[in-house]
């Protein structure tokens, strides 16, 4: 069996380990270990009896609860079969540019999307660690002349993955003068407290040409029901309505997705979880010898490793039943770095302690 580009390939792990998957600690996908809530599970089981019917073709009561969530109106706001189904739909959009800036390394779903109409790329690295700090973005574009283009694009995550550097909002917004589109995937965001996110949100009635992807996958720990959104203007929201397939979000996700928002205590619960479980692991791996991190404003910690991460990755599943994210499909990455998410205390010391067995034997 092959392993995928995602993590979270347990059946790959689990035969790989000899052990069922449900014995894997996983740690290469970056979806929260406090999740799901019980309010989604509640919402899930109650509309068990919904599934004879189809669902709304508008999701006119999912977009209102996203559009109070945001305080937007609810035409801003479309539902989607996870953000990849989206940013198939931002793919087509970015095609007829003359190019597209990714900024690198960057998540392989925007290569397969852009690859699949033919948009023309040019990748920008970012450099890690003593390289451009997380808010400077727009001095690190605008050193490039083709970024005054009126025919060019930008696609980017913030915080960024897989380096979890968090770009701030003023340096983004620069170019939401100078770009024909500006994409920006948010998937990570909603792990900041509202104080401390840089989201562009704010700013989507203000320009036609900015698009924010969101993802529930990760914060609420609910990847297996697929389930994300774009926010952007109606007419091109509309057009995408007319290029994808009907009703791409099932009754059971949309219940959940409503439930999840307005669940403010888990909410809170996250915030105050994050910060502490993410420096705990930071200053456990910076003290293992041959591994470096990066600081991150994510769910997620990239470490570069003076041994190879593919080797790593093996001798932990072997060994201990823990499986961490190789960066094999980062090409600028390749073998040096691996990505391990933030997990409880508890299961961050469990990894920590298998790191130190092997690195050490």
């Amino acid at each position: 069996m092959r392993q995928r580009a995602h993590g979270g390939n347990l059946a790959w792990a689990a035969a790989l380990a000899g052990c069922p998957p449900d014995a894997i600690l996983d740690f290469s996908a970056s979806i929260s270990p406090l999740g799901p809530p019980k309010s989604t599970i509640a919402a899930i089981t109650s509309q068990l009896g919904n599934l004879c019917h189809y669902p709304d073709p508008d999701y006119s009561d999912l977009r209102a609860a996203l559009g109070h969530f945001h305080q937007l109106p609810p035409e801003w706001i479309l539902p989607g079969n996870g953000s990849a189904e989206l940013l198939t739909l931002v793919g087509r959009d970015l095609s007829q540019l003359a190019t597209t800036i990714l900024v690198t390394p960057a998540f392989g779903d925007y290569y397969r999307t852009l690859a699949a109409y033919e948009a023309k790329v040019l990748e920008l690295p970012l450099v890690l660690s003593s390289g451009v700090p997380s808010d400077e973005l727009g001095n690190f574009l605008g050193t490039h002349e083709f970024s005054l283009n009126p025919e060019v694009g930008l696609l980017l995550n913030n915080p960024h993955n897989p380096t979890g550097k968090l770009f701030f909002q003023d340096s983004i917004c620069p170019y939401l003068e100078k770009l024909a589109l500006v994409v920006v995937d948010e998937a990570f965001m909603d792990f900041l407290p509202p104080d401390e996110e840089q989201s562009l949100i704010s700013l989507v009635q203000e320009y036609e040409n900015l698009v924010i992807l969101r993802s529930l996958t990760k914060f609420y720990s609910l990847p297996g029901l697929r389930l994300g959104y774009a926010i952007a203007h109606p007419q091109r929201l509309s057009k995408w309505q007319q290029w994808r397939d009907p009703w791409p979000v099932n009754n059971l996700a949309a219940a959940a997705a409503i439930a999840a928002i307005e669940d403010q205590e888990f909410q809170q619960q996250s915030w105050q979880w994050l910060p502490s479980a993410r420096e705990q692991l930071f200053q456990g791996l910076a003290a293992l010898p041959g591994l470096r991190p990066e600081h991150s404003a994510a769910n997620y910690l990239l470490v570069e490793s003076q041994l190879s991460t593919s080797w790593l990755q093996q001798q932990l599943l072997q060994q201990h039943q823990i499986l961490i994210r190789d960066c094999l499909s980062f090409k600028e990455l390749g073998d040096r770095y691996f990505r391990v998410a933030v997990r409880s205390e508890a299961e961050n010391q469990r990894l920590l302690v298998a790191l130190r067995s092997v690195l050490t034997s």
